[in-house]
């Protein structure tokens, strides 16, 4: 029974990296479980690979403002959306 507990520790434990990598992937936009899947094979190397990436964007200020530009124009068609719905 210790086995078994040690072993559900372990993989609790080892599943935190790529849960983390696919949460930090998909709220920017990416695949959650082709980040969660490399979080798997290479935990290290997956989280600092989304890190560089992430950096990347964020101090790119061509990459901000088009990423800014896409958030706003989601908005504006959820609205023209929902403007539609009303009539």
């Amino acid at each position: 029974m210790l086995f078994v507990d040690m072993l559900f520790v372990m993989v609790v434990a080892i599943s935190f990296i790529p849960i983390i990598t696919g949460y930090c992937a998909h709220s920017r936009g990416r695949s959650f479980w082709l980040w969660f899947a490399l979080g798997w094979m290479l935990p290290l190397v997956s989280f600092f690979l989304l890190f560089a990436l992430i950096a990347r964007d964020e101090l790119h200020p061509g990459r901000r403002l088009l990423g800014e530009a896409r958030q706003i124009l989601r908005e504006a068609e959820e609205a023209a959306a929902r403007v539609r719905a009303e009539k």
